[in-house]
């Protein structure tokens, strides 16, 4: 299975300064077997982007897309506007849910457009504090899963991968902390069980999982070395070109 390294730069960075740092990032890296280097810029960057890319190299990943191809809908872009633009989708990220409302039903809907026109859905999934302090995690965790992946067949399970980010654990997040290593474990085997629960054994071994919260130089390579673990999301670091050829790097060691 490959390891991935995702880096979404969310709100930041201009078209002109997307490209110089994706120059740069090209420049630096060479191409990994065994790894898929993805970048998911603001949506207004991905299509010049997209004409500079090495896809040997890296991959590009939008933030966000609706799940309608086409209509009245002023404002958004489809995931079949983005066809052949991208590769990857980042959907149900805690900042869609938490800041923008997205619920379940938006999400499974997204999931199922992406991969509808080609794209691979990155499907966050992750508890809140509170709910990880009231002992629901497992129940959040399931019930996000399940609830995602909803009209997702058994033969479109290889077109997933499965981000695991505690909100608890975002930089972003006033109260943030850092999840331990044993932290993230136990999650995982819950996710690969409630896999295994849906589309069985085989299938829930094959799918990616990833990790995201805080995640950097120091200590990716610690969350790395979780078992069922596949690769990084990665929020902040991944603007820091240094830190993020780091965190490649480090992936290349651990991983491949």
């Amino acid at each position: 299975m490959k390891t991935y390294v995702v880096g979404n730069w969310k709100l930041n960075f201009t078209v002109g300064e997307s490209s110089i740092y994706l120059h740069k990032l090209m420049k630096a890296l060479p191409v990994h077997r065994g790894m898929e280097v993805v970048v998911a810029p603001s949506t207004i960057a991905l299509q010049p982007l997209s004409l500079q890319i090495d896809r040997h190299k890296i991959k590009l990943a939008t933030q966000n897309g609706f799940y309608r191809d086409y209509g009245a809908f002023t404002g958004e872009t489809s995931f079949s506007q983005l066809r052949g633009m991208v590769d990857y989708a980042i959907i149900g990220h805690s900042e869609r849910r938490y800041i923008f409302g997205e619920d379940e039903k938006f999400i499974q809907k997204k999931v199922a457009a992406a991969i509808r026109n080609k794209i691979t859905p990155i499907l966050c999934i992750g508890e809140t504090e509170s709910e990880r302090a009231f002992g629901e995690t497992a129940d959040v965790i399931r019930d996000q899963l399940a609830s995602g992946l909803s009209q997702v067949g058994d033969d479109e399970l290889d077109k997933i991968v499965i981000a695991y980010e505690p909100v608890w654990a975002i930089s972003s997040v006033k109260s943030a902390k850092l999840a331990t290593p044993d932290e993230v474990a136990e999650v995982v085997r819950l996710i690969r069980g409630a896999l295994r629960e849906i589309y069985g054994k085989d299938a829930a071994e094959n799918v990616p999982v990833l990790f995201g919260g805080s995640v950097n130089a120091s200590n990716a390579g610690s969350y790395l070395t979780v078992p069922g673990v596949n690769g990084l999301l990665i929020g902040g670091a991944s603007l820091i070109l240094g830190e993020f050829v780091d965190i490649i790097e480090i992936a290349k060691r651990v991983r491949v």
